[in-house]
């Protein structure tokens, strides 16, 4: 019987493909796109199988640049019917291509070819993904960013057959762009006739650089895709660097004529060999200043291009794209459009996460400001620093995601991240028998189609749209149960909402600085400001709402509550864990294709649940701390042990779940990863490593709450925290830095009368610096000091967003924020200074040797040297409240 089954099977194939038997015709008009169309066509019929014979075609397929173009815009196309011909024809060479794809989507999913009239324009006018020439870790002797075009760090850049597939895999999604992330791409990709020494390759390397962009440019333009190079700025080659004695970057560092003419003709020698490549400016991160940033791009990048320009003999424009990231974009726009016109506007979605189709604030400002210069402006979905690695493709969220991108930020352009594991292209953080590795786009096809098809279009009807996911998941997994389908569509929608929702209402920032899905500490929930929330990301990344911390003091105060309210979201995602789970369970035994991948993502719903209970619970926890913080009721440490252990219980068996199905959580693995815990050298990016921490601060509750139980007895006598002075470190300065010991009623800057009024104990007796306010305002403050030992340079900044003031270090517009361990503050509110703003106290490390640093340009101070080991506390000069986080502790 089985044997019967199997030829009735073959026999009906044969039949089908016999009955539909084509022909593809082009006109004498044509180009390599429209060729390259027809290609496309046939292929996707032919794997769906169709037949293609020289004569008794059934069916003849039309490929065409239009004649009449009334009411089609670039890429556009038209798709008629006449009996058993179809008729594409496209407003250029990319429409055809893009008519032919919704013609092959059709066949595939309807089984038939009667697609009747339609036509479409794109909503968007670039749509495009990234793939990162990046690491998860720094190479050797480099910083972040910098890493060259090599066999030996980029095996699969080199692989021509996986080019292909994703080329085509951006075609199949209607998407126009491709770009390429690297700090400094041109060491790698041509040489210079002035610096022949910044080759950062050798030889045989260059050879093949050469030819794989080659190939990859040809490939992307014949199917109207775009190719953009990244860049950072200002990154020097590891070569040019040495030879000139200079950090290949250095975010302090002054603009100078050397540094400016080696990119300059490193640009304009990208426009001379590579033409038809875009560039996209990232000028934050390794500058200084907003002016420099205008000076950079006026006089360096600009000039670049031209250069490149006139060596062609060519008068047009290539685009070049500028990113907001860390500049005044408009006032580098406004400053640009009149030397360079073909200019575009970029700026994060929702930062460097994706947890809101409501944004607003001063970040959707952004947007909307770039958008009304004029030019096109791109909405970018960068790092999905709270995706990650988990599975997550929600249409329902995608396309109120775009819908807001054109509505909210008036964007009409898509830059998409991959949704995980960007750092680790081209594999996931999935960890497979044997050792294997899976490919992100294999693992992660729906996210690119989610993303693309809403890119194309996103006024499409809601309860359209269902039935059309239902038919791609059906024919994924299912064979066409269009039941099973809608079952694994609604898990993908619920647990879609879980990390989102809890990073907007609970998180320390959008950024890489944080993996949500390794969770947060108490200390995180109940002091969150200790930890530096970033600027602007609750007033932008969500609707309007409440901290935990901020609800329970309206809570005491009996005030109203405003917009969305952490308690409530803990619930919803709790709900959306268990409705996920039930969905995707249910259909477990109905599945029939892609079994092993079904089971994956399965798995990955399964970790949602666990992780929306875990952490509902700690915040339920969190929610009794600082009830007692106001009422100093014992009982509700009690019950936030409770809820604590539970929270405990479910993030093990998070573990049990990912212990053997993920290598890691975050692709990022370098001390830049900072909330739950720091990543330093590659650690605590497993739940794994995780759960002993928190462990840890449940133990530690436990401790502190017997211990006020035992005060409130009597039976414990509580001796005060010795904190004493730290010793100076012996340290040689250049003979014109005037210093003064740390005390009160001393001066620490040469042109203001303000005094110290007050100061941590620890750093009574430091030799700080005496400095020139006016001087550092304007240019960067340079300390040199030599030491035979290992030391702690201390640096006070002001806590005020005045432009007079240095920035402190912020890892989510710098990079580099971290490379001397001075990304969080070691004493807050260290000491005061007469009518200026309070200050935080941060630490270089640096070891025994000659050093140099140049310190953002700005008003801070240099309070000395130690080689003691600081206690990371809070001053309390600040006058607030003690934190209640030391329970954790």
């Amino acid at each position: 019987m089985k044997r019967l089954n199997t030829i009735l099977i073959i026999l009906m194939l044969c039949a089908y493909s016999q009955a539909h038997s084509i022909k593809i015709v082009t006109t004498s008009k044509t180009n390599s796109r429209v060729e390259y169309a027809a290609e496309y066509i046939k292929n996707k019929l032919s794997a769906l199988g169709y037949t293609f014979p020289n004569h008794g075609n059934d069916y003849k397929i039309y490929l065409r640049l239009a004649t009449d173009t009334t009411g089609l815009k670039k890429e556009g196309f038209r798709i008629t019917s006449a009996k058993k011909r179809i008729f594409i024809d496209g407003y250029d060479g990319s429409g055809v291509i893009y008519g032919c794809n919704e013609l092959a989507e059709y066949a595939a999913l309807h089984h038939n070819l009667n697609i009747g009239n339609i036509q479409q324009n794109p909503e968007m006018v670039l749509r495009g993904s990234c793939v990162g020439l990046q690491k998860t870790v720094y190479l050797p002797g480099h910083q972040v960013y910098e890493y060259p075009y090599t066999p030996e760090n980029f095996p699969w850049f080199y692989d021509k057959k996986q080019w292909i597939e994703y080329l085509d895999m951006l075609v199949d999604n209607k998407m126009n762009s491709l770009y390429l992330w690297n700090g400094h791409p041109f060491a790698s990709l041509m040489k210079l006739k002035d610096y022949p020494f910044a080759l950062e390759v050798d030889e045989e390397t260059f050879k093949k650089n050469e030819e794989i962009y080659s190939f990859l440019t040809h490939e992307a333009d014949k199917r109207g895709i775009f190719v953009i190079q990244m860049f950072y700025n200002i990154i020097l080659s590891k070569p040019f660097a040495d030879h000139y004695g200079l950090k290949t970057q250095d975010r302090h560092r002054p603009i100078t004529p050397l540094i400016s003419d080696y990119t300059r003709k490193s640009i304009a020698a990208f426009i001379e060999k590579y033409p038809n490549v875009g560039l996209l400016v990232c000028l934050g991160e390794a500058m200084d200043t907003y002016d420099d940033d205008v000076q950079w791009m006026t006089k360096t990048i600009i000039p670049g291009v031209k250069d490149g320009l006139k060596a062609l003999g060519r008068n047009d424009e290539p685009p070049i794209l500028l990113r907001a990231h860390d500049t005044d974009c408009k006032a580098v726009m406004q400053a640009s459009l009149p030397l360079y016109k073909n200019l575009y506007t970029m700026h994060k979605y929702n930062g460097e996460s994706l947890t809101t189709y409501e944004p607003r604030g001063p970040w959707a400002k952004i947007h909307t400001d770039l958008a009304a210069l004029g030019t096109t402006h791109i909405s970018n979905v960068h790092i999905l620093a709270n995706l990650e690695p988990w599975r997550w493709s929600s249409p329902s969220f995608v396309q109120k995601a775009v819908v807001a991108m054109h509505d909210v930020h008036h964007a009409n352009a898509l830059h998409l991240y991959p949704q995980a594991s960007y750092w680790d292209w081209p594999y996931t953080a999935d960890k497979l028998p044997d050792g294997l590795r899976e490919r992100q786009l294999d693992r992660d096809w729906m996210w690119y189609k989610t993303w693309g098809r809403y890119a194309w279009n996103c006024r499409r009807n809601v309860t359209e749209e269902g039935h059309y996911w239902d038919d791609v998941l059906s024919s994924y997994y299912c064979s066409d149960n269009k039941s099973v389908a809608d079952s694994i569509r609604k898990a993908y929608d619920e647990s879609g909402e879980i990390a989102p929702k809890l990073l907007r209402r609970f998180g320390i920032t959008e950024g890489n600085r944080q993996t949500l899905l390794l969770g947060m500490m108490m200390s995180q929930l109940v002091n969150p400001y200790k930890y530096t929330i970033y600027p602007g990301f609750y007033e932008s990344c969500g609707p309007e709402g409440e901290k935990l911390i901020e609800y329970v003091e309206k809570e005491w105060k009996h005030e109203p509550h405003i917009g969305e309210l952490p308690l409530d979201i803990v619930a919803q995602t709790e709900t959306h864990g268990d409705k996920a789970v039930a969905a995707i369970d249910a259909v477990a035994d109905k599945v029939t294709e892609h079994k092993d991948e079904f089971n994956r993502l399965r798995n990955d719903m399964h970790c949602y649940k666990e992780f929306a209970w875990s952490f509902g619970f700690k915040v339920k926890a969190a929610q009794h701390v600082l009830n007692y913080k106001w009422g100093k009721d014992i009982n509700q440490l009690d019950t936030a042990v409770v809820l604590l252990e539970k929270s405990v219980m479910h993030y093990k068996k998070l573990v049990d779940l990912t212990k053997d199905t993920y290598l890691y959580a975050n692709s990022m693995q370098t001390a830049q990863r900072r909330i739950p815990i720091g990543g330093d050298n590659g650690k605590m990016k497993h739940w794994q490593e995780l759960l002993p921490q928190y462990q840890l601060e449940l133990d530690n509750l436990k401790k502190n709450i017997a211990m006020l139980k035992d005060i409130s007895k009597g039976k414990y006598h509580t001796v005060a925290m010795a904190v004493k002075p730290l010793h100076p470190a012996n340290v040689t300065l250049p003979h014109d830095v005037k210093t003064v010991k740390i005390a009160k009623g001393v001066r620490l800057f040469s042109d203001m009368d303000s005094v110290v009024t007050d100061f941590a104990v620890e750093l009574k007796g430091m030799n700080a610096y005496v400095l020139n306010s006016k001087q550092q305002r304007d240019s960067a403050t340079k300390i040199e000091f030599k030491c035979d030992a290992p030391v702690h340079l201390l640096v006070g900044y002001f806590r005020d967003d005045q432009m007079k003031y240095a920035s402190a270090p912020k890892l989510e517009i710098d990079a580099t924020a971290n490379d001397y361990g001075q990304a969080e503050p070691m004493i807050t509110s260290a000491i005061l200074i007469d009518g200026m703003p309070q200050v935080n106290l941060h630490k270089y490390d640096f070891n025994a040797g000659s050093h140099t640093l140049l310190l953002p340009k700005g008003i801070l101070l240099v309070l000395g040297y130690t080689s003691e080991n600081i206690q990371q506390r809070d001053a309390g000069l600040s006058g607030t409240d003690k934190a209640i986080d030391w329970l954790f502790y």
